[in-house]
């Protein structure tokens, strides 16, 4: 029997891994199914709605699917909570909520349609994950790991989410390897950490530093860039 198309792309991500890289998941039978199920859906809302400038089924799987379920890999133990800010079509939030089922997933879309979209996929996969059909910035409550996939308009979006990190939580940004720099840059510029004249009270606001680990590459054969950060009080 020949393996499923995704298992293959998980078996040339790890033949072609950069030393130090996460080993990918191998997904279960179960998993795969409901990922068939995302795709098809995806590919019928696709045609009449703008969910994905991608068209072909092929470079769904390689583009979107592989690169959400390795950012799932990757992504640190001890996470409860995760907002996918400007989730769009649900990446990479929904193939998170699918390979890493410890962590509930929120989908955070402002563009009706495509929460409506997320909304079907969540009851079509038969999965707990939140959507929430506003601006990210109109939550109440912070989380654990925030992650960015092409999202409008990055500086901003980077300034907004942050401050929807838990203590000690982390920003995954998805991305290409050019752009990491700039990413840090923007993140630095709106946040310069903690001043001498902070007083204790303060520190309950979104006053802080991220630290970045080192990047982490995706998909093989791409610039497909995991940035990871984690909130630190100073």
């Amino acid at each position: 029997m020949n393996p499923h198309p995704l298992n293959q792309l998980l078996a040339e991500a790890q033949t072609q891994a950069h030393p130090g890289s996460p080993s990918p998941l191998h997904l279960t039978d179960d998993v795969l199914a409901r990922l068939d199920a995302y795709l098809a859906l995806l590919l019928r809302w696709n045609a009449r709605t703008n969910l994905t400038a991608i068209r072909n089924p092929d470079e769904i799987l390689r583009r979107h699917f592989l690169e959400s379920i390795l950012a799932a890999r990757a992504l640190p133990v001890g996470i409860r909570t995760l907002l996918d800010f400007g989730s769009g079509a649900g990446f990479p939030g929904l193939p998170i909520a699918l390979c890493r089922p410890e962590i509930a997933v929120t989908l955070a879309e402002s563009q009706h349609k495509k929460a409506a979209f997320l909304r079907e996929a969540v009851r079509t996969l038969q999965l707990s994950v939140a959507v929430h059909a506003d601006r990210a910035e109109s939550l109440a409550h912070r989380f654990d790991c925030v992650t960015l996939r092409a999202v409008d308009r990055m500086p901003d979006a980077l300034a907004a989410a942050t401050p929807l990190l838990a203590p000690n939580g982390w920003l995954a940004v998805l991305t290409t390897h050019s752009h990491v720099e700039t990413i840090q840059e923007t993140v630095a510029r709106a946040f310069p950490g903690i001043s001498a004249h902070t007083k204790p009270d303060d520190l309950n606001k979104s006053i802080y530093m991220i630290a970045w680990g080192r990047p982490i590459a995706l998909a093989p054969g791409t610039e497909r860039t995991l940035l990871l950060g984690q909130q630190v009080f100073a």
